[in-house]
Order: structure tokens, then C-alpha cells, then sequence
């Protein structure tokens, strides 16, 4: 019997990163939502995630958090999906999707805040300046049609979805090469059908708070 795999999600979260990798592994799942002021604090889910945060999975005995690790543990649970490149050819898989998860987050999360680190103080932050993050990225995602290669992996669910969302809330320039990166993805079968699923999600817990 296939071991239970369950997502810990809101839909106005990180978790929508989890519901696509999800989808792209094509295998069945359900989902526990979690509500920012309520049950996301409960002891049942701080059992599962201390943070107080999703997305979180549960499969079988196993609890992985954290949407870059979610990713990258799907990949190698369910290799028949073919979301990871071979073992000997991981460098960029794994470079890309780690870079996402540290530089370029905390780059554009203390632009976000308005938070600017001086030039001389910038070298003992891993994530450098923001203007040295994005002119990472563009270079990460000029390389090859994807981010580890000629093949979609789990690394372009993850880098994937911060470029949308950075083009989207505007937390990211407006670069010709992260339109076009995120236009080779944006179509995919599984993306549509995850942002689909929390969508309508998002839009009954909305309805629910108005009464």
C-alpha cells in the first residue's frame, strides 16, 4: 500500500509552491488547510511544523518543510517522475534551487522592507546586494531553456514561482530574460491545475471571513 501523502497549505502562502510540485509528480495526495490566525498555531500542526508556517508535507512517517526542500524531496521520492537530473548532473539543480531558497530570497526580502545593507557590509551577507542577486538570477536563467538544463526539473518549480510572483507584486525587475524564462513554464498542465485547486480555495476561505 502507497504511503499517505498529505500538503499542509493556505492558499495565500508558499504552499501553492508545494501544490505544483505535487501536481508535477502526478501522484495522488490530499490536503489539510491551515488558517494564519487559528489552526496554523494549533499544537497538532506546531507538532508537524515548530515554525508555525507552511507549506509542510507529511508522507508516510515522514514530515518535510521548507518549499525548496518539499521540492527537491518529491523529485527523489518519486523518481519515475522525472523531476531530477541524474545524480552526476545535479550541479545546476541543486545551485539554482538553493541559491532561490537563500541569496535571492533574502535579497528581495529586504528590498521589500526597504531595508538596504551598505557596500561594505555587503560581502558578510550570503545574499550580497540585490542588484548582484537579480544579475544571478538572469544569468542562471539564460544558461539553457531551463534552470538545470534542456529539461524541466523541480529546480523550475521553485526558482519558477518566485520569478512570478516577483513579476507579479513587482519584487523583482521587470527583466526581459525572467519574462521569458517564466513564459516556458506558466502553461504547464500541473501549474495550471495547482493554482487552479488553491484559486478556488483561496476565494472560499475570502468569502468565508466576509460572512
Amino acid at each position: 500500500m502507497a504511503e499517505e501523502l498529505v500538503l499542509y497549505s493556505n492558499p495565500m502562502s508558499r504552499g501553492r509552491i508545494a501544490r505544483w510540485m505535487l501536481e508535477e509528480a502526478g501522484v495522488p495526495y490530499s490536503v489539510e488547510w491551515l488558517t494564519f490566525e487559528g489552526s496554523i498555531k494549533a499544537p497538532d500542526y506546531l507538532a508537524v511544523n515548530p515554525m508555525g508556517k507552511v507549506p509542510a508535507i507529511r508522507h508516510g512517517e515522514t514530515i518535510v518543510t521548507e518549499a525548496a526542500a518539499i521540492c527537491a524531496y518529491m523529485a527523489d521520492a518519486f523518481p519515475e517522475a522525472g523531476l531530477a537530473p541524474p545524480t552526476d548532473r545535479r550541479g545546476d539543480y541543486y545551485r539554482w534551487l538553493f541559491f532561490a531558497a537563500g541569496p535571492l530570497e533574502t535579497a528581495v526580502s529586504l528590498k521589500a522592507f526597504g531595508m538596504e545593507v551598505p557596500q561594505e557590509r555587503q560581502r558578510a551577507l550570503g545574499c550580497g546586494s540585490y542588484g548582484t542577486a537579480l544579475d544571478t538570477l538572469s544569468f542562471a536563467v539564460t544558461r539553457h531553456p531551463y534552470i538545470a538544463g534542456d529539461t524541466f526539473t523541480a529546480a523550475d518549480v521553485y526558482v519558477g514561482s518566485h520569478i512570478s510572483w516577483g513579476l507579479q507584486f513587482g519584487s523583482l525587475e521587470d527583466r526581459p530574460e525572467f519574462r521569458a524564462y517564466w513564459d516556458r513554464l506558466k502553461d504547464r498542465p500541473a501549474h495550471i491545475k495547482a493554482t487552479a485547486l488553491d484559486d478556488e480555495e483561496m476565494h472560499r476561505q475570502l468569502q468565508a471571513a466576509k460572512g
